[in-house]
């Protein structure tokens, strides 16, 4: 059996499409990821506050503990049931950015967590009050922090962004398999989509390692 590439040559301008709809569906669900990330991520640093923190723990526990399949489903199919009819590609944002507020919450988390508690006493002892201390003093600090570990959660949405392909979304994985219902050439076309999104996050990761490796020799980060 011999490969033949002949169709993914011809259909290279749809998948390249595709691919510019994984890295805009890809970049806003991080942003809805990291915004959710940040909220739900310090509402856990108090267990004092007893609602909010049970609201956010449940919260990363549920969506952590399910398939996100199964999550972009329930956005999906489920919620028109409830006469809630959304685009599939506001499904797709919503869905994966969900998902990934769970993850970057614990970025958050632990990155607040990693700074010396002398800061925060040494803000309030100058007057500061609690919240603009955490705004002004420890959160500079400890986004310089997440920046590694965030990498890492946008490499891993890009690849998780070929599930919402299911969602007649015309991603690149989308594009793939209009191009194999008619060539039927399975195996090139699936090659051919793994060494874009190869390229992909190989981007990603040169782009992400040359931004720590800047702020490392700005002994921003330790």
């Amino acid at each position: 059996m011999e490969l033949d590439f002949s169709p993914v040559w011809a259909g290279l301008p749809q998948l390249l499409a595709g691919a510019l709809v994984t890295v805009e569906i890809t970049a806003v669900s991080l942003l809805l990821g990291c915004v959710m990330g940040l909220l739900v991520g310090i509402g856990r640093l108090n267990p004092k506050r007893r609602v909010v923190y049970a609201l956010c723990t449940a919260y990363v526990a549920a969506i952590r503990g399910t398939p996100l399949l199964v999550q972009l489903f329930i956005l999906f199919f489920g919620l028109p049931q409830f006469g809630i009819l959304l685009p599939a590609f506001v499904c797709g944002v919503i869905g994966l950015g969900i998902y990934s507020g769970a993850y970057v919450s614990e970025v958050v988390r632990g990155a607040i967590q990693s700074i010396d508690k002398g800061q925060m006493e040494a803000a309030r002892s100058i007057g500061m009050s609690s919240g603009l201390a955490m705004r002004t003093v420890v959160l500079p600090q400890a986004v310089v922090r997440m920046i590694p570990p965030l990498g890492n959660e946008f490499i891993a949405l890009i690849k998780n962004s070929a599930l919402v392909s299911l969602l007649t979304i015309h991603d690149l994985m989308h594009e793939g398999q209009k191009i194999i219902s008619v060539s039927y050439r399975s195996l090139e076309v699936y090659l051919a989509i793994a060494v874009v999104y190869f390229i992909l996050t190989g981007i990603t990761t040169l782009v992400l390692r040359r931004i720590e490796l800047r702020l490392r020799a700005g002994g921003m980060v330790q």
